[in-house]
């Protein structure tokens, strides 16, 4: 099942200025970057986040889930409604964010 581009503006308007969030449309579902590094995203309609110990410490309370098959397990976001919130996690799990990996070089 596809996520609707109105919960991501939703998610994007409780991050409004955080510097450095971008999105990006992947197969009906949204990557969500926080200053050049993927953080999470929204999958089937569900804020998911990477699972790092810093988000693990913040997060209010964990619960693991599957972005789509095969996906490996991410933390779920359940209070999007306060954006204060939002905007310490991000801030805190910045850090131990993998760095994103290189692109490859076309060759000729």
């Amino acid at each position: 099942m596809a996520s609707g581009k109105e919960y991501l503006d939703y998610i994007l308007d409780g991050l409004e200025g955080l510097e450095g969030i971008s999105s990006r449309e992947m197969m009906g579902e949204y990557i969500i970057y926080y200053k050049g590094k993927v953080a999470g995203g929204i999958y089937d309609d569900r804020f998911l986040i990477k699972a790092v110990n810093a988000a693990l410490e913040y997060l209010e309370t964990v619960i693991y889930e599957i972005p789509y098959r095969g996906g490996k397990k991410m933390l779920l976001v359940d209070n999007v409604d306060d954006s204060e919130y939002l905007k310490g996690l991000f801030i805190r799990i910045y850090p131990e964010l993998p760095d994103p990996k290189p692109k490859k070089k076309k060759t000729e």
